[in-house]
């Protein structure tokens, strides 16, 4: 129940971390990459049933 609560969240951490947004066009593609990487291997453990 937990993680269908936190898969939301990382959606929208992916999508604030996106480098066109003004405040972070510094960043890179690092955060996304990092915060892309946690969803698809909750998702993926999520589909596995392993959480």
């Amino acid at each position: 129940m937990v993680v269908l609560f936190f898969i939301p969240i990382l959606i929208l951490v992916l999508v604030a971390t996106v480098p066109t947004w003004p405040y972070n066009k510094n960043w890179g593609y690092y955060p996304t990459g990092g915060v892309g990487a946690i969803l698809v291997l909750t998702i993926v453990l999520l589909l596995l049933n392993r959480i």
